[in-house]
């Protein structure tokens, strides 16, 4: 005989784990409750493999998220200048890797008017609500503000049509130089809304909800966009793009990510986040 596992013992255990209580605890107390081994080993199987109700219950999610229109499972989608690859999907996490998102010439165009502005790149400290230099960030960076030029406005609108995302939610494109040995160790990119200094960087836009990397150089070897979480790698190839999204600033989204390290050659990506709302 089987016992059934509702939706409350689910609940109780997402909250045991919530107050830092370890899954071999959890399995003690319920086999000293009574529950069989078997149903004692699915239950937690359940929990452990991201259960949606599990899920649920940690934090609440958006229901309204960028992304483009895949309905008919499209292999090209017409955004007015351009006509985008899609070139791969993933439900969980929401990743989708994009093709001929650039020309030849936006991608040398943005690299030239960021080039004489690079500054090692900075990380946003969330315990503050300021900038930090990172060791877990080895590159060299620049914002554009939004519209700044012709290449970064044409850009953003492709964007916004792309992504079905109001072109004033997005922050200013970020561009980004690895050199050899240069990389971006994983970490999500939602704001922690535990840590002190979150509410103050929320008031620019409220939390990020998605990014898009795009590649503008290709490096000789290395450089990968990683997703540790689940295994999958996307190569930096010039005029592609990788996008994700997170319906909650939690680590159930699986968006943990990262640059692995550029081994020969030199990376350069345009990476575009975007908020919940109009960012100022």
């Amino acid at each position: 005989m089987s016992q059934p596992i509702s939706p409350e013992l689910r609940e109780w255990l997402v909250a045991q784990l919530a107050a830092g209580h370890s899954v071999p605890a959890l399995r003690a107390s319920m086999r000293a409750a009574g529950w069989h081994d078997s149903a004692t080993d699915v239950a937690l199987a359940q929990l452990e493999a991201g259960f949606p109700a599990a899920e649920a219950a940690l934090a609440p999610a958006r229901t309204e998220m960028p992304g483009p229109d895949l309905d008919g499972a499209p292999l090209y989608i017409d955004v007015g200048d351009r006509r985008i690859q899609v070139l791969q999907t993933m439900r969980h996490p929401r990743v989708i890797v994009f093709g001929n998102l650039l020309s030849v010439e936006e991608c040398e165009g943005l690299i030239a008017a960021a080039r004489v502005r690079l500054a090692r790149s900075l990380t946003v400290e969330t315990r503050t609500g300021g900038e930090v230099l990172n060791v877990d960030r080895t590159s060299d960076g620049m914002f554009f503000e939004r519209g700044e030029n012709e290449i970064v406005a044409r850009l953003e609108q492709r964007l916004a049509t792309l992504l079905r995302w109001p072109l004033e939610y997005g922050e200013g494109l970020q561009i980004l130089r690895y050199a050899p040995g240069a990389q971006y160790r994983p970490h999500y990119d939602y704001f922690d809304p535990n840590e002190p200094g979150t509410p103050t960087i929320l008031k620019r836009g409220g939390q990020r909800v998605a990014t898009l990397v795009m590649y503008l150089q290709e490096p000789e070897q290395g450089g990968a966009t990683t997703f540790p979480d689940v295994g999958l790698e996307v190569a930096p190839v010039r005029g592609t793009g990788v996008f994700f999204s997170y319906d909650r600033p939690d680590p159930v989204t699986r968006t943990l990510h990262g640059g692995a390290p550029v081994l020969a050659g030199e990376k350069w990506v345009a990476t575009k986040w975007l908020r919940e709302r109009e960012f100022k």
